[in-house]
């Protein structure tokens, strides 16, 4: 937690999320989705996808970029695959829906492939394989954005890539595993949350037109007031990708996978557009029908066990396996409330003053 940081108490901040989408026209039941999809990723750590992002949802809705109270479209429909149109709907509304479908495909037949298209910012991808996780499927996320280059290709300094995250989930008894992130060596929205004041870039985080690296948000951002919004748009630099060519190669395979496979476009090349919207190649896997659940659990729970009983580096600090430093997170912010720089938080509580919230 940062010196300047201020802790809400997470009931307190969903209520004041859920109230500034209902004055924002969406439905109560898409209000609670959004608010609770965002809480959940603060709650996880994932502070970049969570409540920050608040001000950015409001003013896309009120442009006519994302859709108030869509329905995912299956447009293609062969059983163990489908693929779904978003219609630009809320991603926490949209994304869900095909999820589901898959979940409910696969806990039947074993195996079921989506792909989603023209949603809206789905968030927080770790969130999708804890789905599956709960219906006891291993799941594999592809994800891009389209129309939002963001992210260097290893190797040049021009915006190439969307930050492209990646999820994998693994229901393990008792301990579940979630794999989760961006493949830019930031995702974009920590870039924002350290122009609001929180945490800051690693000095590396970004890459300027001449090949400087850089930690500065203008970098990506160009110059910005303390409050108020951020326009990608108008920095000269890019974010660069995680672990050079093989961060670098994985995104591009999300952009392969997540935009064009699913139909709703890659980053690039477009003009620059005001409305982008996520790509999601979803694969979903029953240990069930696969007639391994037993030995896969068996031999699973034993490699788990096996790699974080590795010696750590550090006397005080244990190996970690996915998704567990995501549950310590919870419990404390559950217990102690969520942290927010305090900028984030004025920009949610001008947003919600703006549309008459006052709680």
């Amino acid at each position: 937690m940062a010196p300047n940081d201020v802790r809400i108490p997470a009931p307190e901040l969903e209520a004041l999320v859920r109230s500034i989408f209902i004055a924002a026209a969406c439905d109560e039941a898409e209000a609670s989705r959004i608010a609770a999809h965002l809480l959940g990723a603060n709650l996880a750590g994932h502070d970049s996808h969570g409540v920050v992002r608040v001000p950015r949802y409001v003013e896309w809705c009120e442009a006519g970029y994302v859709l108030r109270g869509q329905t995912a479209e299956v447009v293609t429909d062969g059983g163990s695959f489908a693929v779904l149109d978003g219609k630009f709907g809320f991603g926490q509304t949209v994304a869900p829906q095909a999820v589901a479908l898959g979940i409910e495909r696969a806990s039947q037949n074993g195996i079921c492939i989506t792909a989603l298209r023209n949603a809206g910012h789905i968030g927080r991808v770790g969130d999708y394989s804890e789905a599956a996780i709960r219906a006891g499927l291993i799941s594999i996320h592809f994800v891009n954005v389209a129309g939002s280059v963001l992210v260097a290709p290893f190797g040049g300094v021009d915006r190439r890539f969307s930050t492209a995250p990646f999820s994998v989930g693994v229901p393990l008894p008792g301990r579940p595993l979630v794999l989760d992130f961006a493949t830019s060596l930031v995702a974009e929205g920590k870039v924002l949350v350290a122009s609001n004041g929180g945490k800051a870039l690693p000095p590396n985080a970004l890459i300027e037109p001449d090949g400087h690296l850089s930690g500065d948000p203008r970098t990506l951002y160009g110059p910005y007031e303390s409050v108020g919004p951020r326009d990608a748009s108008k920095g000269a630099g890019a974010i660069r990708a995680f672990g050079d060519h093989k961060g670098s190669g994985l995104a591009f395979m999300c952009e392969m996978l997540g935009g064009a496979l699913t139909g709703g476009g890659t980053s690039g090349p477009v003009d620059q557009r005001a409305r982008i919207a996520n790509g999601m190649l979803s694969i979903f896997i029953s240990p069930r029908h696969f007639g391994t659940q037993a030995e896969f659990e068996r031999m699973g729970l034993a490699y788990a066990e096996w790699v974080a009983g590795c010696t750590p580096a550090e006397a005080s600090v244990p190996v970690k396996l996915p998704g567990e430093p995501e549950a310590a997170t919870r419990a404390d912010r559950l217990a102690n409330g969520v942290p927010l720089p305090e900028a984030a938080w004025a920009n949610i509580q001008a947003t919600a003053r703006r549309l008459g919230v006052t709680q």
